[in-house]
């Protein structure tokens, strides 16, 4: 059975930070594109951030770019998004997904329709 479990979350102050985790486990995404979107109360969901399948190339929204890093361990089969100076408007429950498509060596997608497999997520709340 594949899983994708999220970790990490939690309340934080403005300004702090948090370091979440997506430990996969059933198969490994090793070979496969990684990403994190986020959904806010009577939000859509929404991209966060990708990562290739060697964490050589990633992508992020404009809203997270220069505060959000995400890695990868592909030994742990374990995918990271590291979030600094948080805000309130970052507050929302966040999932790891995983992309089982393959179109080039630099490939992930910001597109929630691309990933197969996701985790159930994990709430971050930044208050003010």
């Amino acid at each position: 059975q594949v899983q994708l479990v999220e970790s990490g979350g939690g309340l934080v102050q403005a300004g702090g930070s948090l370091r979440l985790s997506c430990a996969a486990s059933g198969r490994t995404f090793s070979s496969h594109a990684m990403g994190w979107f986020r959904q806010a109360p009577g939000k859509e969901r929404e991209f966060v951030a990708a990562i290739n399948w060697n964490g050589g190339t990633t992508y992020y929204a404009d809203s997270v770019k220069g505060r959000f890093t995400i890695s990868r361990d592909n030994a742990e089969n374990t995918v990271y998004l590291q979030m600094n100076s948080l805000k309130p408007e970052d507050t929302a429950v966040y999932y790891c997904a995983a992309d089982l498509s393959y179109a080039g060596p630099r490939y992930a997608s910001d597109s929630a329709e691309a990933y197969e497999y996701w985790g159930r997520g994990t709430q971050v709340t930044v208050s003010s």
